[in-house]
């Protein structure tokens, strides 16, 4: 089965699309995708035919998005809990991802023509070395599109994911190309694994359970939550249209919580900028107002030095991520 399904929408699918995209769109959607094992328990069949379905799924779900204008996709697809299942299954889900992603390398056209940039997230590691390999040449062939993208989270945690970020800030404080006082919750947003994303606008888990699972817990605290009670495998485009209504039916309210949240942030970054030209001052002689000429310039200054030190360490740390999938490529090779 292919990663992304060709086919337009039916005559009844395409006539509620339109009547969805008058309204405010999600632009990034994120998907829990449960179900698959009670699927399997439903329909008499083993555990690893229902995960296989739950992927058909998401080829379909993909296509049904691409027709939606919806132009980012991040799916739970393996959490590190998932270790902790028992041998045979944990064995049959990596198979399944050898083959899927082996296929993926070989549509290349597909993914050419519809511009998908495909990024796996978590800690990869974990991995069996040759999955890890054959991620790597999927991320790498495909890093230069920029029509849609698809983030799989495969062994992942969010709670893994932020520990991580917080280790990758004290690596530039160590290095030294940050300064302790960089160390912000938006230098912490730029170290996720989902730096190069939106925050999603809508997260849809199936299958009725109603809890995140340990998925983009940090980046869904404004994001629209719909949970549903159909199991994965059996999601279908009407389920989907269902979640988009009830974003756009909270879709004021979420954004202005979000437009609240990003100013209140930069407000606090004002004030550790001015603590830090209040404290040079005093430093430097001034009283605790001191002189509005030097405050101004020492204010421009700090900020930015910040900038450059921020800027210099993100640029060091995509360079060490690049470098991770460059180095699987030539041990692949």
């Amino acid at each position: 089965m292919s990663w992304i399904r060709e086919g337009e929408l039916t005559i009844i699918e395409r006539f509620c699309a339109n009547i969805i995209k008058a309204g405010p769109m999600p632009k990034h959607v994120a998907f829990i995708m449960d179900g698959n094992r009670r699927y399997a328990q439903k329909c008499h069949v083993e555990r690893q035919q229902g995960h296989s379905q739950g992927f058909d799924k998401l080829a379909q779900t993909l296509r049904w998005c691409l027709n939606l204008g919806i132009r980012e996709v991040t799916v739970y697809a393996f959490s590190i809990e998932n270790f902790k299942r028992s041998k045979e299954e944990v064995d049959g889900l990596m198979d399944l991802a050898r083959q899927k992603f082996s296929r993926l390398l070989e549509e290349q056209e597909n993914l050419k023509k519809h511009g998908v940039c495909i990024r796996v997230l978590g800690d990869l590691p974990l991995l069996p070395l040759d999955i890890q390999e054959l991620i790597a040449q999927a991320v790498l062939a495909t890093r230069n599109y920029n029509k849609c993208f698809l983030n799989v989270c495969f062994a992942y945690t969010s709670r893994h994911e932020i520990s991580n970020a917080v280790r990758e800030m004290a690596w530039g404080v160590e290095q030294g190309l940050l300064e302790p006082s960089d160390v912000s919750e938006s230098l912490l947003d730029k170290c996720l694994y989902t730096n190069n994303s939106p925050d999603p606008d809508l997260l849809i888990r199936t299958s009725g359970e109603v809890r995140l699972s340990d998925f983009l817990l940090w980046q869904t605290s404004h994001s629209c939550l719909v949970f549903q009670s159909v199991l994965w495998p059996e999601y279908s485009f009407w389920n989907l249209c269902e979640a988009i209504l009830r974003f756009q039916m909270n879709y004021n309210a979420l954004q202005k919580a979000r437009d609240s949240y990003m100013e209140e942030r930069r407000r606090q970054q004002m004030e550790r900028d001015q603590a830090y030209v209040t404290k040079k001052l005093q430093q430097e002689g001034f009283t605790s107002h001191g002189d509005s000429w030097r405050r101004r310039t020492l204010l421009q200054k700090c900020t930015a030095m910040r900038e450059e030190r921020i800027q210099g360490f993100l640029q060091a740390l995509e360079h060490k991520r690049a470098d991770f999938f460059e180095r699987l490529c030539t041990v692949s090779a």
